[in-house]
């Protein structure tokens, strides 16, 4: 008897783990099962290059989650990236009209994010506004091989 006791013991504590991986494995991919959209609201952010940036992506203001890259397309009007942005409601009309937007990396070969400063205009932005004062993302190739030709020509 004591033998089964051991054995469904050690079934749960295995079952419990692999319960408590899966579940951390969904926190650390960022997945939420929320479909409800009512706690965020749509900006509009316009790149020229928005380098290896992805859909879920965090959007963050001081460091803080404030947010995530909802889709990434081109815009027809302008032949530019133009980037959605699912930001929590806690930031309705705190962002103002002239709020800048910088494509970023964590660390030196990590994942790509949105950065947000806000400016100082009173006008602020309204669910479906636009931010037009973006930073595009520095692509490490592209600065590598801008060195190269500096180094060649001298």
């Amino acid at each position: 008897m004591t033998t089964r006791w051991i054995e469904i013991s050690v079934g749960g504590f295995v079952i419990a783990a692999a319960f408590s991986l899966l579940l951390l494995a969904f926190k650390v991919s960022g997945l939420n099962f929320n479909a409800d959209d009512d706690s965020t609201y749509t900006v509009y952010a316009h790149f020229n290059n928005v380098g290896g940036l992805k859909p879920r992506a965090k959007v963050t203001m001081a460091g803080v989650n404030i947010g995530r890259v909802s889709s990434i397309e081109i815009d027809p009007q302008w032949y530019d990236a133009k980037v959605t942005l699912r930001i929590d409601n806690s930031m309705r009309n705190k962002l103002s009209a002239d709020t800048t937007a910088m494509i970023l990396t964590s660390g030196l070969l990590g994942e790509n994010y949105i950065g947000i400063v806000v400016g100082a205009e009173e006008e602020m932005l309204a669910d479906g506004g636009e931010i037009r004062d973006t930073q595009p993302a520095l692509v490490l190739e592209d600065l590598i091989g801008k060195f190269l030709s500096s180094m060649g020509k001298e």
